[in-house]
């Protein structure tokens, strides 16, 4: 009999290792740098609970965020999509704000208020964050949240454009619908990623209609299963801020200061992007190798992104390819030849991982003095 139950053990153990196929590895916090003059603002801007279609309470998003070092968060409930009400009943479509605001009150944490407009194409989803009042953003003519929204001077933005659900060719497609929103001032950013997707196509449109560059986890269920766990961390948005408060981070979305991150991805315009990289590398040590003209460089990454860079100097690398990654919080030393003995040189590099413009990659230069 006891050999018989041994048995059954070894046979169920299989089941048991599959059935629990999460690392348990757990969230990183998240740590970018402040650029001159700003603030850098870790931010996630488009989150579902149970009070739409996501799958946690609000507090679970709260905490998410305070494990990652968030600065800034929205829960954007879809105003027109309730697949819970019959287990959770609410009328207030504010009580999802209200509920991350309470369990915010403790700790470091912005919460923004803001809602999804739900619609089917050409008008799509966007979300209204810095909105006062939720409910009168619900309507059943689709230009009139926009309006509502524009009254309450919230920041709108477009989601995921390229959806292959509301758009299966993955292409987005501007439609006269928001043409007429970005002309009344109704529509003022486009995320180029959501979740794990990244469209250069909607980057362009943001580039051609001066939108504001988003990046969002559109997150429903566990931020560590989806993400953290996978060895990832959600995508966000980098907002600069001139100081870390609600008004000046509506203010800098607004102005567009701003660098969507998923990753070692970071897609923003050229005048926010190329300080952040910058300041993501620290120069840590300068001297040449004795006897040598070959320049020993040891740059650090102190941001939470994988950097990879292309040697784009006119001297070439001693032991390294000149394509090299920096990984996330690591030094990498370089050995440059620069064939005379220099007092100075500019170190420039291609950052291929950035984008500042579809298949556009910025040049990042650093003045190296050598002791």
């Amino acid at each position: 009999m006891k050999n018989i139950r041994f048995l059954i053990l070894l046979l169920s153990l299989p089941c048991l290792v599959i059935g629990q196929s999460h690392s348990h590895t757990g969230a990183q916090a998240l740590s970018y740098p402040d650029i001159e003059g700003y603030v850098t603002l870790k931010t996630d801007l488009h989150q579902h609970t149970v009070f739409s279609d996501g799958n946690v309470w609000p507090n679970i998003r709260v905490q998410e965020a305070l494990r990652e070092n968030l600065d800034a968060i929205s829960l954007t409930e879809h105003l027109e999509y309730q697949p819970h009400k019959e287990d959770i009943p609410h009328p207030d479509r504010n009580r999802s704000y209200q509920i991350a605001l309470e369990e915010a009150k403790a700790h470091d944490l912005l919460i923004v208020h803001g809602s999804e407009i739900t619609r089917s194409e050409p008008v799509g989803h966007s979300n209204a964050v810095f909105i006062t009042n939720a409910n009168p953003l619900l309507a059943e003519d689709a230009a009139s949240p926009f309006v509502e929204a524009k009254k309450q001077n919230a920041f709108v933005f477009w989601n995921h454009p390229a959806w292959y659900a509301q758009r299966p060719k993955g292409n987005p497609i501007l439609s006269d619908f928001q043409k007429e929103r970005i002309k009344n001032g109704e529509l003022h950013g486009i995320e180029v990623i959501n979740t794990f997707d990244y469209s250069e196509e909607s980057l362009q449109i943001a580039l051609d209609n001066n939108l504001t560059i988003m990046g969002t986890s559109d997150i429903h269920g566990l931020i560590d299963w989806d993400y953290t766990e996978k060895g990832m961390h959600r995508p966000i948005t980098l907002v600069f801020s001139k100081n870390r408060s609600l008004e000046g981070l509506r203010e800098a979305l607004f102005k567009g200061q701003t660098v969507a991150v998923y990753n070692d991805l970071l897609v923003g315009k050229e005048e926010y992007l190329r300080p952040l990289i910058k300041a993501s590398v620290v120069i840590k040590e300068v001297s040449y190798l004795p006897k040598t003209s070959i320049l020993k460089v040891t740059l650090e990454n102190i941001s939470s992104s994988d950097l990879l860079f292309e040697n784009n100097m006119p001297y070439s690398f001693y032991s390294k390819p000149p394509l090299f990654t920096i990984e996330a919080g690591k030094t990498l030393d370089l050995q440059i030849k620069t064939l005379d003995i220099k007092d100075k040189i500019n170190l420039e590099l291609k950052a291929m991982g950035a984008y500042t413009a579809p298949k556009v990659h910025p040049v990042i230069s650093w003045e190296i003095k050598v002791d």
